[in-house]
């Protein structure tokens, strides 16, 4: 069964792969499932894609021969396996209903929807970044105390005619991580973003890099819309190259 789903995003948590454990905990019960039955139980997880394939891959999977345990020992680490299961199926609802009470929550708030306005921001990312900022807009009072929190902007420090950059290390690592991930989703959402990646990567940076530099610039982008109170701006955060080197007119 691990095998079956160990390339998937969520492996056992998954809601097909507890579905196919519950209806065959052991490889031999794994091994007689037919293909309409695990299209079926695919179908009913929620899967509306590729259903087939997968499901011709994962018979194929259980059908392998592979080192087996005596039968009453395997009987017995099925029924086992199914008692996990039912522990398992209640974790994944628990975590599926604060998710939705999570999202209901961050949507009632007044900034959430600036803060979705922002590509690589949905509910669950808003809320976390909401949670770890705060709503009291006078905490920050400027975007480079912000980004130094976050840990997003590096430590320079300065000695005669020495001068160090390095890496942050007291920091909110909640912030900082969920700001790598909202730096890497707005990749996919934002041309300007996606650029602004591509030259950090052109001019050196390797892949966290880039996404520390892009999640730095956004979170100076949100302080300021968040205390302005204006939505996010795709031509104002990311202006075209040509207009931010013509010189100004005399």
């Amino acid at each position: 069964m691990i095998e079956a789903f160990k390339d998937k995003p969520g492996t056992l948590t998954r809601p097909d792969a507890r579905r196919i454990l519950a209806v065959a905990p052991t490889p031999a019960l794994a091994a007689k499932l037919q293909m309409w039955k695990l299209t079926a139980m695919l179908k009913r997880a929620g899967r509306r894609r590729g259903i087939e394939t997968d499901a011709e891959r994962i018979q194929q999977l259980f059908r392998q021969e592979a080192p087996r345990q005596l039968l009453l020992v395997e009987d017995a680490m099925g029924k086992q396996a199914q008692a996990l299961l039912l522990q398992l199926d209640a974790a994944c609802q628990a975590v599926d209903d604060l998710a939705r009470a999570t999202e209901e929550a961050f949507r009632s708030h007044p900034d959430a929807a600036i803060m979705l306005s922002f590509p690589g921001i949905g509910p669950q990312v808003g809320a976390r970044i909401l949670g770890e900022i705060g709503d009291d807009r006078s905490r920050f009072a400027t975007a480079g105390g912000l980004k130094a929190y976050a840990g997003s902007v590096p430590v320079t420090r300065a000695s005669g005619k020495r001068r160090y950059v390095g890496r942050r290390f007291v920091k909110n690592n909640r912030l900082n991580h969920v700001g790598h991930l909202w730096a890497f989703a707005s990749i996919s959402g934002s041309p300007g973003a996606d650029a602004h990646y591509r030259r950090r990567r052109a001019g050196g940076d390797w892949h966290m890099q880039a996404l520390r530099h892009l999640f730095n610039r956004m979170l100076g982008q949100l302080h300021h819309c968040l205390l302005a109170r204006v939505p996010f701006d795709e031509a104002i955060a990311f202006p075209p190259r040509a207009a931010m080197l013509q010189p100004a007119s005399s």
